[in-house]
C-alpha cells in the first residue's frame, strides 16, 4: 500500500504504537474498580529550570530567539517563556511539539519520521488532535529516575534539531531524563 519502506524512526513508532494496544490498567483488589498506577508530574521548580536552561543553552549556542513550553504528563502547561523577538506562532508550535509527544507517547522527532512515511496517517492524527500536534523535532518526553513519564518539553525558534538540543539541555539540567525517541 505504501511506496516507501519505513524509516527507522517510523518503524520504532510502529512498534511503540502496537505495544499500546495492550491497555496498561490493573484491577484493584480492594474495590474491584479499574485503576491506573499513580502518575507523577514534573514540578513547577523542575519545569522552571528546564525552561531557563533551554533558553540559556540557545543563547550560548547563538540560536535565534526561543519559545519553550513544559507540560505535565496530563498535557497541562506548567511553565512557559518566550524570548524577546520570538515570532508570533512560536507558542503554538512549542506547545504542539510537547503535546504531540505526550499524545503519541514518543518524541516529536519520531512523529516527523511517521509524517514522512505515512502522511495520510499523520494528517488524520493532526486532525483528530484539533491541529494541536506538531510533528517535527523539538518535542521531548521527560522521564524521572525510575523511567516514568512526568511530562514533555517543546522548543521552537531555531532549526528543529537545535530546538531539540535546547530541550535536552533543559531536561538534563533539572536532573531528569530526556527521551528523544
Amino acid at each position: 500500500m505504501y511506496d516507501k519502506p519505513l524509516s527507522d524512526h517510523a518503524r520504532k513508532y510502529e512498534e511503540f504504537a502496537a505495544s499500546q494496544i495492550i491497555v496498561k490498567r490493573r484491577l484493584t483488589k480492594s474495590s474491584g474498580q479499574i485503576g491506573t498506577s499513580s502518575m507523577t508530574n514534573v514540578s513547577l521548580a523542575q519545569a522552571s529550570e528546564i525552561v531557563d536552561r533551554a533558553i540559556a543553552h540557545g543563547r550560548e549556542q547563538g540560536y535565534r530567539p526561543l519559545t519553550v513550553a513544559v507540560l505535565d504528563s496530563g498535557g497541562h502547561l506548567v511553565a512557559f517563556k518566550r524570548e524577546d523577538q520570538s515570532s508570533l506562532l512560536r507558542y503554538e508550535i512549542a506547545t504542539g511539539k510537547a503535546w504531540g509527544a505526550l499524545g503519541m507517547g514518543t518524541a516529536s522527532r519520531n512523529l516527523a519520521g511517521v509524517a514522512d512515511q505515512r502522511p495520510a496517517f499523520m494528517n488524520a492524527i493532526i486532525s483528530a488532535s484539533g491541529g494541536r500536534l506538531v510533528p517535527v523535532p523539538g518535542g521531548v518526553l521527560i522521564r524521572d529516575s525510575d523511567g516514568s513519564l512526568v511530562g514533555a518539553v517543546g522548543v521552537s525558534g531555531d532549526a528543529s534539531d537545535q530546538d531539540e538540543a535546547c530541550a535536552v539541555a533543559g531536561i538534563e539540567s533539572a536532573g531528569l531524563t530526556a527521551d528523544t525517541g
